[in-house]
């Protein structure tokens, strides 16, 4: 690893050379590209540099204790080299999770699908609940939200939304997000008072490019409509709504909240692209795993990755085993310490596979 280590530090050093280069500078696209790299080696640059100075700071607290010290001089050299020991320790763990390969969708930009499902108008409300969760989360991260399409129901909640989030590394905080989330509350519109389970789904995709996903137009069916608003009446008169079908996988996208024909048209290829993309991804993991289970399922009350529970106000994580007794809060966009429990549990869990290159 520390060979690897080492070679990460020679290319950012050399990345440097090349980003004061004047036939860098002025070129847009190789400035972009080294840029980009070097930002992406940035935080394994520093831990290894900050790893060198701890050992070599423990390699010297060591050889101390060879020397004549006096007492008090003796446990003050232990104290260091013990805290040292731990720094070094905590670093190697940051290191080895740093060389982890990276998936390559981790940098996307995410589309966003959510779905009421088991529980009717509880269910779309929870769907709007989840939608406001997600994209105060973005907020917080200083990303941006652009709604796709969306079919609102009577009480104001969404029996489906699609919505783009746009900034670095949205896929790789949100990407675990994808499954059956369950509701447990009194819904608005129960008179007696009693406690329904409710569930919505959730999947999480990563934009795909233009130049990763190439959708002729001989391969394509536009077909367009009205749109439409709660309960199914138009609100407009003309065909702006817009759905595309991909003919040989026959996959579908809809788009009408855009503005215009072209802007629906242009929104809904972009959704088709991730999903199609999304596919060719399940199919290639199926071919490796031999048998994949779906990312959603039926939406049905049993196949969930997390509860919701608002008497307890209580949110619980299945898939890891995280509990947390501050629903309101996460609803309202503090989803860090779930993000972070998750990714940590998903790199212990490649390490413990061997999928890290030493």
């Amino acid at each position: 690893m520390l060979d690897r280590l080492q070679s990460v530090v020679d290319r950012y050093d050399k990345l440097s050379e090349l980003l004061c280069d004047p036939d860098v500078t002025s070129d847009t696209k190789k400035l972009r590209e080294y840029s980009k790299e070097q930002s992406d080696l940035q935080e394994a640059y520093d831990a290894y540099n900050e790893y060198k100075s701890v050992s070599e700071q423990l390699a010297d607290a060591k050889a101390m204790q060879n020397e004549k010290l006096d007492d008090e001089m003796r446990e003050m050299v232990k104290m260091e080299i013990d805290e040292l020991s731990e720094q070094a320790a905590s670093l190697e763990e940051q290191l080895r999770m740093l060389m982890m390969p990276k998936d390559p969708n981790d940098d996307k930009n995410v589309i966003v699908e959510i779905r009421g499902a088991a529980g009717g108008d509880e269910a779309a409300l929870f769907a709007g609940d989840l939608y406001r969760m997600y994209t105060r989360y973005a907020d917080g991260q200083g990303w941006k939200t652009e709604i796709l399409d969306a079919s609102v129901n009577d009480l104001g909640g969404f029996k489906e939304i699609i919505f783009m989030i746009t900034g670095k590394g949205a896929f790789s905080k949100l990407k675990f997000e994808s499954g059956a989330h369950r509701v447990q509350r009194i819904p608005v519109t129960e008179s007696g008072g009693r406690i329904h389970t409710s569930t919505s789904t959730v999947v999480v995709m990563p934009e795909a490019e233009e130049v990763e996903i190439i959708i002729n137009d001989s391969d394509i069916r536009v077909d367009t409509f009205c749109s439409s608003g709660a309960g199914g009446q138009s609100v407009n008169t003309t065909k702006s709504a817009v759905r595309v079908t991909h003919v040989p996988t026959g996959i579908v996208a809809t788009c009408q909240d855009g503005k215009s024909q072209n802007s629906n048209k242009e929104q809904a290829l972009r959704v088709l692209r991730a999903r199609i993309s999304d596919k060719i991804r399940e199919e290639e993991e199926a071919k490796y795993s031999g048998e994949r289970k779906s990312k959603v399922g039926t939406g049905d009350r049993s196949e969930r990755i997390r509860t919701y529970n608002f008497p307890q106000s209580r949110i619980t994580d299945h898939r890891i085993g995280l509990t947390l007794h501050r629903l309101d809060t996460v609803l309202n966009g503090d989803m860090a310490e779930i993000v972070s429990a998750l990714t940590i549990a998903a790199q212990s869990d490649a390490l413990d596979n061997g999928e890290q290159a030493m």
